[in-house]
């Protein structure tokens, strides 16, 4: 299989820790922002990444958002498994990952952008990184209010988690689930900014131990 992707993006890192989990052999394609399109949008008729490519006579040619990937990894590959088998308990973890997903994930993107063109821009000063920052920042209209509108939405995503791996290993009926595997992903970015390293250290120590679970290399900061 061949996952196409953003080498940086938090929801193509969802889609190789779903991917590690299932100890599903795939390569990756990183592709350029902007550029993408030429390629993505001809084979899903969406203009986002992650896409994969399963290369398998029978199956769809191409399959396109995280959560479309995860769908199609658990009925390629059912064991080991990342829905849960009550079913108002998988109910429950699809909310949470749509939750993490829409709302979320988001939020991680406005601060972490916003971190990196500021007090974190000596990650990478590169001209080309600034660019492809200022690009991102411009494109999903990342400012000050709005940054400060996604801080907010993290503090309340951190508690509920926080109650929730308090309570158990995993987010949902105490099993390792598409759940988990979504906080972890997209709230990885997070880990370059100190902030919330040292504010959450729980949520990094979780974030390790489902890359090592997964067989996924660390994110940056980590």
């Amino acid at each position: 299989m061949l996952l196409l992707q953003f080498s940086t993006s938090h929801y193509c890192r969802k889609a190789r820790l779903a991917l590690g989990y299932k100890r599903i052999d795939y390569k990756v394609e990183n592709l350029n922002p902007g550029l993408h399109i030429l390629k993505v949008k001809p084979l899903t008729g969406l203009t986002t990444l992650p896409v994969l490519l399963p290369q398998i006579e029978g199956l769809p040619p191409a399959i396109g958002d995280s959560t479309q990937i995860l769908k199609f990894l658990e009925s390629y590959q059912p064991e080991p498994a990342l829905f849960l088998t009550n079913q108002e308990q998988q109910t429950e973890a699809l909310m949470l990952e749509d939750w993490l997903d829409e709302s979320i994930g988001t939020a991680t993107r406005f601060v972490y952008y916003h971190f990196r063109a500021g007090e974190g821009k000596q990650i990478d000063p590169s001209l080309s990184s600034q660019i492809v920052i200022g690009v991102v920042r411009k494109q999903y209209g990342i400012n000050d209010a709005t940054v400060e509108l996604a801080t907010k939405r993290l503090v309340i995503a951190l508690t509920e988690l926080s109650h929730r791996w308090q309570k158990s290993e995993y987010l949902v009926g105490g099993i390792f689930s598409v759940a988990d595997i979504s906080a972890a992903a997209l709230l990885s970015p997070l880990a370059l900014i100190p902030q919330y390293r040292q504010g959450y250290p729980w949520l990094f120590e979780r974030i390790v131990q489902i890359h090592q679970l997964c067989g996924e290399a660390l994110p940056p900061g980590l």
